[in-house]
């Protein structure tokens, strides 16, 4: 009987990496909320509701800015699901949107004060 010859070779580091590698496409989200991280206004509004809730008017007042630019602001946080919106009567009040947003924003801080 003739012996089978296998090449069965062993996996390199780097193609075995690459099979347990997540989807290109949630790679790129996760960059993409990175980025939303990525800016000062959105870090100080996000720092703002990590003590309250607050309505936009608080925010402004918070973060310094014009109710514009922090409603701009707001907007592409509530896109990514980083806030939530609670509206009363005619008033809105953002708070942080979930314990994820939370632990994100401590392990940030407690990293950046290392």
């Amino acid at each position: 009987m003739a012996a089978v010859k296998t090449d069965d070779k062993p996996k390199s580091k780097g193609a075995e990496v690459a099979e347990r590698m997540p989807k290109d496409e949630i790679l790129y989200d996760v960059a993409e909320l990175f980025k939303v991280f990525g800016d000062t206004t959105r870090t100080k509004i996000i720092c703002a509701l990590f003590e309250s809730e607050m309505c936009v008017q608080d925010l402004t007042e918070a973060v310094g800015m014009t109710q514009s630019a922090v409603s701009h602001q707001l907007r592409i946080l509530r896109h990514f699901n980083l806030v939530l919106v609670r509206r009363r009567g005619k008033s809105s009040f953002y708070s942080l949107g979930d314990n994820h947003v939370k632990k994100i924003f401590a392990l940030a801080m407690e990293h950046t004060l290392e």
